[in-house]
């Protein structure tokens, strides 16, 4: 795919749309876990070199390093999904820009500003209230998966855009690899229903195939940073997919929570396009 170098906040927040789909479709599936994320992967890796032609493995340590927090971040997301309430997974894994500010500016030397730090606190304060009256501390493990995951798409996050010079989603494709290997022994088994299998059919090709070739491009034009703060609609829309297909109607504070997210996303989608676009 060609990059739309113009257009990244476009692509970005097509990946979040794609993403916010798979708390819904993920509940969807019965199966187990790891069954699961080996299955989506295993399509998403075959979508993914369907859409980019040959790839360039260079088996660098940020190509590689990617590729692990990749299986990380996608196999415990499916966790904690499974193992606690699908509002404790995306909240949990969205602290993720508080660990995109910090290691962004370690590793990319891309230091955050007074209003990067200011959409942060905004964008998680938001994601707390619109999940405000969901939030449990039941299913512990689940809650621990959810906090790793946030840790490992921080990571991703941060290796994908130092390859910004390079192809950064040969990582998607070999995490979409591993994450497969992974979960391979838990595939055998009892089959999936008809239903479980349009669920897997649909997290494999769009929520996550497609979602990160959007995703990979976009990540070459903005920081670390930016890319995370902008992808903070994926917990506002995941509810909103609940409501349109389940009828669960969003309360007061889920409301007020979406407008704050909405509101730190659109300043800095706004402000990077603006840096982007041509003089």
């Amino acid at each position: 795919m060609k990059p739309a170098a113009n257009h990244p906040v476009i692509l970005l927040a097509g990946a979040a749309l794609l993403w916010s789909t798979g708390g819904l479709a993920i509940k969807a599936v019965e199966w187990n876990a790891l069954a699961i994320a080996a299955t989506r992967s295993a399509i998403a890796a075959a979508t993914v070199w369907f859409l980019i032609g040959r790839p360039r493995f260079t088996f660098s340590a940020v190509q590689i390093g990617g590729a692990v927090a990749y299986a990380a971040t996608v196999t415990l997301f499916v966790a904690a999904n499974k193992l606690t309430t699908a509002a404790n997974a995306i909240f949990l894994q969205y602290t993720a820009p508080i660990y995109v500010a910090v290691l962004g500016a370690w590793f990319l030397r891309e230091h955050p500003s007074r209003l990067d730090w200011s959409l942060i606190v905004v964008a998680v304060a938001g994601i707390g209230l619109f999940f405000v009256d969901e939030l449990s501390f039941r299913g512990l493990w689940g809650n621990v998966c959810a906090l790793a995951s946030g840790v490992a798409f921080a990571a991703l996050i941060v290796l994908l855009r130092s390859q910004k010079d390079a192809s950064p989603i040969e990582s998607v494709l070999l995490g979409n690899g591993l994450t497969a290997l992974i979960g391979l022994p838990f595939v055998f088994g009892p089959i999936p229903s008809v239903k479980s299998c349009v669920g897997l059919l649909w997290l494999g090709i769009f929520q996550l195939g497609l979602a990160y070739v959007l995703y990979s491009q976009g990540i070459k034009h903005v920081k670390a940073l930016e890319s995370v703060l902008i992808s903070t609609i994926e917990p506002v829309l995941n509810p909103i997919w609940v409501m349109l297909i389940l009828g669960e109607v969003p309360s007061p504070w889920s409301l007020i929570g979406g407008t704050l997210v909405l509101l730190a996303a659109t300043t800095r989608g706004v402000l990077t396009a603006q840096r982007n676009a041509p003089k």
